[in-house]
């Protein structure tokens, strides 16, 4: 299979020099770009298990070629407008069914997270896919620090709302803030991850600086862009796209080449940066990430729990 995962692999054996920072770098720039000290967060510079061994698009294409509809709704929209768009100082909202509630600074939120590159396939419901290596931490680190209370079944998300710098939220296109919802399991898994970098940078603005969520397994839409809101609920939350059209667009979001979009087949897709002649691949279920998280839908119907 051209996307198993890692099995005692060495960094350089996935990671081009001429396109990765090798781990003193990431170590040297982690602390210089505020991603932390070892007071803060722990940079882990063993592969990690979670990685795909595909090779990587490369920075121009994952940084030029985006879906972030605060700056537009073209592809290159979001790196044409998003310089402006000031990360710090950053905040994040955790409130809900939690320990901890509160306003916390980037710089406490990831205090005590270990940091990793994980290189995972990336999915879009547009039927086009890329590889990415992220640079992040593990989404259940941070609902473990700040207390999950009982009765807590979803997690929701929203986008920052800042149209002066944000000119696509000037257009009523969708009902901001972006929001999005996971259930907890989903959540909890150790795939979900915050991502505050890739390639061994920190997280470009057009990318969804300076903290993203990444779930691999499903459509990248799920992945919200510069959050500034956690909630934990007992319900589930409203999702933009859903909310959008419900008959396109589910909450679960999961990648499925047996569900097809109802405007174009999702059976297969187009790696970005592969070059005109090299044809479509075969979309994998759940984006390849099968053995991680088959067992979440047991009993699910996954033609409507779409």
């Amino acid at each position: 299979m051209p996307y198993r995962f890692k099995t005692g692999l060495n960094w350089s054996d996935t990671t081009p020099r001429a396109d990765f920072i090798n781990r003193r770098q990431l170590i040297a720039g982690a602390v210089a770009m505020g991603f932390g000290t070892p007071a803060l967060a722990r940079i882990n510079a063993l592969p990690s298990q979670y990685s795909t061994d595909a090779e990587p698009n490369t920075l121009e294409e994952i940084t030029q070629y985006n879906n972030f509809y605060e700056f537009g709704p073209g592809k290159g929209d979001p790196a044409r407008n998003a310089g402006g768009l000031t990360t710090d100082p950053w905040s994040v909202k955790i409130d809900g069914l939690v320990e901890n509630p509160g306003n916390y600074d980037l710089a406490d939120l990831m205090s005590g997270m270990v940091l990793e590159e994980r290189i995972y396939r990336f999915r879009c419901v547009e039927a086009w896919s890329m590889i990415v290596p992220w640079i992040g931490f593990q989404l259940s680190d941070l609902l473990n620090k700040v207390g999950v209370r009982p009765g807590a079944k979803f997690v929701a998300f929203e986008t920052l709302v800042r149209p002066e710098e944000m000119p696509g939220q000037e257009s009523p296109l969708l009902d901001w803030p972006y929001r999005e919802g996971l259930r907890i399991d989903e959540a909890m898994n150790p795939l979900s991850i915050l991502a505050t970098g890739l390639y061994g940078e920190a997280m470009p603005n057009q990318n969804g600086a300076p903290i993203r969520l990444v779930v691999p397994w499903k459509y990248g839409f799920k992945s919200i862009k510069s959050i500034v809101r956690i909630s934990l609920t007992e319900t589930r939350p409203q999702t933009t796209w859903n909310m959008q059209n419900p008959r396109e667009y589910g909450f679960y979001s999961n990648v499925n080449p047996k569900v097809d979009h109802p405007r174009w087949s999702q059976a297969t897709e187009r790696r970005i940066g592969a070059g005109y002649f090299a044809g479509r691949e075969d979309t994998l279920m759940f984006n390849g990430y099968g053995d991680e998280v088959t067992s979440l839908y047991a009993g699910q119907d996954l033609s409507k729990d779409f």
